[in-house]
């Protein structure tokens, strides 16, 4: 008897929420990592994807296995690529046990593989390049977490000076006046796996243009099972989704559990605007369906059929075929 194939791995999704391009690979308890190029930061490293290894900030959530295993990989292909810098920023307490992970390869590959692993303090920042930063945000999960915004800081003249000429801003500039004042624009926001707390409503979140967040229950039974786990239900992502004001939350990390026509059918009972916003990494044929009408969308206009036939009718009038007498 000739043996069933074995089951095909899963392949990453992608979604192009302009400006920013999200590939990655999530699936609970498997493997999570997705990369925002535009932004040159993946988050989370459960698996390597090819793409990720341009990035040069990779922002960890948190230290299991489904979300960091990949991290050697990471560095050691960097290296072996001959790509230049690329570090890892997580939670103070990961810091250590991440540089002895990395440390016992050593010993076994015969070769030290460099890298960079960098402690970021719950509200404090690192910058990714310039007036653009990553802020860490403490959640809460079964191990030390964080969630991740970047964000970018503008700076304006204050409404008073707008109207001086560039020499008397320079002279108060040199006096010591602060003449600008700073505004926080949060681009995109990734929660990491947590369970529900206010610390999800922050500006960091509520306000950023795309939230990047778990959701790895969804029947209505497993409340207790989210609650067990420190995990989002999606009872709980129904109710972040009215104060988020992003225009687009894209769920990851749903469990093998759940059927991708179920958690579909749970958002679109969400109805109008918040469904609307609402999409799923890994549903590929959705996604799918949705960049070709983008690709279409960026088309320009081409003519109708009706247009090409109007056009060559008043070319006939106007050049008429020459005559074969």
């Amino acid at each position: 008897m000739v043996p069933k194939q074995p089951p095909r791995d899963s392949r990453p999704g992608f979604l192009y929420l302009p400006p920013y391009r999200l590939h990655g690979i999530s699936i609970a308890g498997e493997q999570t990592s997705i990369h925002v190029p535009e932004l040159d930061v993946v988050f989370d490293i459960g698996h390597c994807l090819r793409s990720s290894l341009s990035a040069s900030t990779l922002a960890l959530s948190h230290p299991h296995m489904d979300h960091v295993g990949a991290l050697p990989y990471w560095f050691s292909q960097r290296y072996f690529q001959k790509i230049t810098g690329g570090r890892c920023v997580c939670h103070p307490d990961t810091v250590q046990p991440l540089k002895n992970m990395l440390a016992s390869w050593a010993p076994i590959e015969r070769q030290e593989t460099p890298h960079e692993i960098v402690g970021v303090e719950p509200d404090s920042e690192i910058e990714i390049r310039q007036n653009i930063a990553l802020r860490a945000i403490e959640t809460r999960h079964t191990c030390p977490s964080l969630g991740w915004s970047v964000i970018e800081h503008r700076h304006k003249l204050k409404d008073e000076y707008r109207d001086l000429p560039q020499n008397e801003l320079r002279a108060l500039r040199e006096k010591g006046e602060t003449i600008t004042r700073s505004t926080e624009i949060p681009l995109v926001a990734y929660t990491g796996d947590t369970e529900r707390g206010d610390f999800l409503e922050r500006p960091e979140f509520a306000k950023a243009k795309v939230v990047i967040t778990e959701c790895t229950f969804f029947d209505p039974d497993h409340r207790e099972r989210a609650s067990i786990g420190k995990h989002l239900h999606f009872d709980d992502l129904a109710e972040l989704a009215q104060s988020w004001e992003a225009e687009h939350i894209v769920i990851v990390h749903l469990s093998r559990r759940t059927l991708l026509s179920a958690a579909s059918s749970r958002i679109q009972q969400l109805g109008g605007d918040v469904a609307e916003r609402i999409h799923l990494l890994m549903d590929h044929r959705s996604n799918r369906r949705r960049y070709d009408k983008q690709l279409v969308d960026a088309m320009p206009d081409e003519p109708s059929d009706t247009e090409l036939d109007a056009s060559s009718a008043n070319s006939e009038q106007t050049n008429p075929p020459a005559s074969t007498g």
